[in-house]
């Protein structure tokens, strides 16, 4: 039988609230207290911090804190990927944000879901559905990544859009819901 922190990595149905995972996220919080009082730290400083809890950093990686997460260890950062303050990702399975990649003010990127089923909602539960960001993939302040979405390489992502589906590589979406602008 699978633990409920092994559901969770697989995308299946989980209870939260489930011992291991509180310890995970008892790691993750003293992490970001540290990590949220390096204002005045180096960019190398920040790094060698990111590299103790994230699944992978790549060079030259930036993220301004304050910075808030589920977990932290499925986070991976290509190189060069730069956050502004506030960004906010919940990593209940995989985000992978590509080389490049530059993020915004105030964005969330939301691996959780709920399911559409009152009776499993009243039993706590939920999934996560992966987060792919491709690479030099611009992510305007405030917008909001939900679930399952992927962002083709090259992308842009507008000021406070909503992206409720995948946008391909290239292409501009703006809005809530995103749509692809011509």
């Amino acid at each position: 039988m699978k633990t409920q922190k092994q559901k969770m990595l697989a995308g299946e149905l989980y209870i939260a609230d489930d011992p291991e995972l509180a310890a995970d996220n008892r790691r993750i919080s003293e992490w970001l207290d540290r990590y949220n009082a390096t204002n005045t730290k180096s960019q190398p400083e920040r790094q060698a911090l990111l590299e103790e809890a994230f699944a992978r950093v790549g060079e030259g990686c930036n993220i301004r804190p304050p910075f808030h997460c589920d977990y932290g260890y499925n986070i991976s950062l290509g190189r060069g990927v730069f956050l502004n303050f506030n960004c906010c990702i919940l990593d209940v399975v995989q985000v992978t944000i590509g080389d490049l990649t530059q993020i915004g003010s105030g964005v969330q990127i939301m691996t959780p879901d709920h399911p559409r089923d009152p009776v499993q909602r009243r039993q706590m539960l939920e999934y996560g559905r992966p987060i792919v960001i491709g690479a030099n993939v611009w992510i305007g302040s405030g917008a909001i990544i939900l679930p399952g979405v992927t962002i083709g390489d090259d992308a842009i992502i507008g000021a406070g859009s909503v992206v409720t589906r995948d946008i391909p590589p290239g292409a501009t979406a703006v809005g809530n819901p995103a749509r692809l602008r011509a």
